[in-house]
């Protein structure tokens, strides 16, 4: 008996030998806007095995415009990002948090996260076989930066001033109640991220990083797992330096940048932690081959899937051309049900 969607995520997460690596393609609206019925034809032919549910919310956060198009938008914090482009997202440019000391009470605090319908949830959870991630993603180092300005935070985090390291634990503990909330519904995995590489290494000192993130993180994993969930997290960048961190928290599935840090350098985490992708969208998934594509992901396959701990996903954004990112789960299904 084949197993379902749901069945055959867990089994990739718990290392119990699943039929296929389980599938997921992360679309931009670039790609919708240019590659409309190539996108429609690799959804059918690979149907995703993860799904997600609207909170059905009470009440919705003053948000502005929209995140991918060009022009304007402001999230549900009151950041102002310019977008140069269709598809992508913008930059903040003038951030509120000019001084800690007097502009915090310009940021909006979105407690409109709070008032999602449990009911609904779980409704649509119970109508579907997929493998189902809670609408929310705490994000408190990018969130900080889009409300401070990246510079600034860096040299914020060099000395905190006291009013920051007030905010985030407001922050932190906000954070924490919507995913308590989210914790009570019958989705299967809490989410979280932050983008914490460079191209080389980490945006701060991995000293920094422990001290004052490493334990957000602990409490996300926490009230995820004391829901007998399952937490998620995605960054980009080098993060290798970390990686031992966030398994020693307890981290079930990482989305990062493979090939950034090197495949053979994460060989030993392998059976430790699932690699929720990718393929890379740097060089590989925009100028390379079908034939380099199959190639990266025997790669990946190789070095990190121990009776599981990998999922065949990968970003379909700006310069990708689609026949490589459907040779990806091609390439996936072919080798993980070999």
């Amino acid at each position: 008996m084949s197993a379902t969607s749901r069945e055959l995520v867990y089994q990739t997460l718990n290392f119990e030998n699943p039929i296929r690596a389980p599938r997921q393609l992360w679309p931009l609206p670039w790609a919708s806007d240019h590659y409309p019925n190539e996108l429609d034809k690799i959804n059918k032919d690979f149907p995703p095995d993860f799904g997600g549910v609207n909170g059905h919310f009470h009440e919705l956060a003053a948000t502005q415009g929209d995140h991918f198009r060009k022009g304007r938008y402001v999230d549900a914090w009151g950041c102002v990002f310019e977008n140069i482009a269709d598809g992508i997202v913008g930059e903040v440019k003038d951030p509120l948090i000019k001084d800690w000391n007097t502009d915090i009470s310009k940021v909006h605090v979105p407690r409109e996260w709070l008032t999602a319908d449990i009911d609904l949830i779980n409704k649509d959870c119970d109508s579907m076989d997929t493998f189902i991630m809670a609408d929310v993603c705490p994000r408190p180092f990018e969130q900080l930066q889009f409300l401070r300005g990246s510079e600034n935070l860096y040299m914020d985090l060099a000395d905190p001033p006291q009013a920051m390291l007030d905010f985030m634990k407001k922050m932190h503990s906000f954070y924490c109640e919507v995913l308590e909330m989210w914790a009570k519904t019958n989705v299967d995995a809490l989410m979280f991220m932050d983008d914490w590489g460079s191209q080389q290494t980490l945006l701060i000192r991995p000293a920094s990083w422990r001290e004052i993130f490493k334990p957000m993180y602990r409490d996300y994993i926490q009230i995820a797992h004391n829901a007998g969930k399952k937490a998620f997290m995605h960054s980009d960048g080098n993060i290798l330096s970390i990686y031992p961190d966030l398994i020693e928290l307890g981290l079930d599935a990482l989305n990062s940048q493979l090939f950034c840090m090197g495949v053979e350098n994460l060989k030993s985490f392998a059976g430790k932690i699932t690699f929720w992708g990718e393929i890379d969208r740097q060089h590989i998934l925009p100028n390379g081959t079908t034939a380099d594509v199959d190639a990266a992901v025997k790669l990946v396959y190789n070095n990190l899937w121990k009776s599981g701990g990998c999922v065949a996903q990968c970003e379909f954004g700006p310069g990708a051309r689609p026949e490589n990112v459907r040779q990806v789960f091609q390439s996936w299904d072919e080798i993980s049900r070999a």
